[in-house]
């Protein structure tokens, strides 16, 4: 069995991810393909500019995206081609749920009546959507839904390809964090991921037996430069307990982070710092020095943020 490291494992994803480096300008699909959460204001627009060049402040709203609860059950930024992956994908297997949740989406669409309507208030607005018929626009102050046409895929397709993706952005992984990530109870995040049995390799992570696809390696350099990372991207160096897995929890990868200082500085690979935002003020605290090359670096991560008038605050 192959052994990667845990070193190895968060090169990979940050790989994989378009986090070494970015894509082209126009590729919000691409940057988009695993879904950004945007619980924070902004947050998803801020994890496309660290994937993609020339974002700007408005991409968030791209024709190419689409907005909805999924799949952690947080607003989320996704390919709007692929709606019925995020929203479908994470349906129960038992039939009498989903026949719970279509129930639940029929009432919100009568609720909106073809028009799009603030969110809040819609009672099983958040559930209804794994239905694949309400989309989602979230400003940063308000919620607005909107029925949209069932995404035609196969259900059971969705809900492959939603394991498939996990599998690839955040491997090696397991059942349980495919579980966690998706919103399925573990024993139907088992069923969907025993489907992809013959796509999967077993490997020794750390110790602890977890899987990637076969079309994967671990063999990539830790990503060169400097990123300002959202805080949902932090769980691609492992938030769980053995911090080996993408997952829940709050453990602060340096001693810089604390509750205004929620994201993190990548340079070179690791977490070297952290930083928030309030408006167009980019306020860093590093916990390592960094060489000149880097300063400059984050000066022009700061200067390209998609943000109005920022600024750039070093401790």
């Amino acid at each position: 069995m192959r052994t990667v490291t845990r070193q190895q494992a968060v090169a990979h994803r940050l790989r994989v991810n378009h986090l070494g480096e970015r894509l082209p300008g126009g590729s919000h699909e691409r940057a988009a393909y695993v879904g950004l959460q945007d619980t924070a204001p902004r947050d998803a627009l801020l994890a496309l500019h660290a994937r993609m060049q020339g974002c700007t402040p408005t991409d968030w709203e791209h024709p190419s995206l689409i907005q909805t609860y999924s799949p952690r059950a947080a607003v989320y930024v996704l390919p709007a081609r692929d709606f019925g992956v995020f929203t479908l994908g994470r349906l129960p297997l038992d039939p009498s749920a989903v026949r719970r949740i279509d129930a639940l989406a029929e009432r919100v669409c009568e609720a909106l009546a073809g028009r799009e309507c603030r969110g809040a208030g819609i009672d099983g607005l958040r559930e209804a959507c794994a239905s694949g018929r309400i989309a989602l626009r979230w400003d940063t102050t308000s919620l607005y839904a909107r029925e949209v046409p069932r995404p035609a895929i196969d259900v059971h397709e969705a809900r492959l390809e939603l394991c498939r993706r996990h599998i690839k952005y955040f491997g090696p992984t397991s059942p349980k964090a495919f579980a966690w990530w998706s919103g399925l109870s573990p024993a139907d995040a088992r069923a969907v991921w025993d489907g992809l049995a013959q796509e999967l390799v077993e490997v020794d992570f750390d110790g602890v037996p977890a899987w990637m696809l076969r079309t994967e390696d671990c063999l990539a350099a830790p990503p060169r430069g400097v990123r300002l990372l959202p805080a949902p991207d932090l769980r691609l160096f492992g938030r769980d307990a053995g911090a080996r897995f993408v997952g829940p929890g709050l453990r602060h990868l340096t001693p810089a982070a604390d509750t205004f200082h929620p994201n993190g500085v990548l340079a070179d690979g690791r977490i070297v710092g952290a930083w928030g935002r309030k408006g167009g003020l980019v306020d860093v605290i590093l916990a390592e020095d960094l060489n000149p090359e880097q300063h400059e670096a984050l000066r022009a991560e700061a200067a390209g943020m998609p943000v109005r008038d920022p600024e750039l605050r070093v401790t």
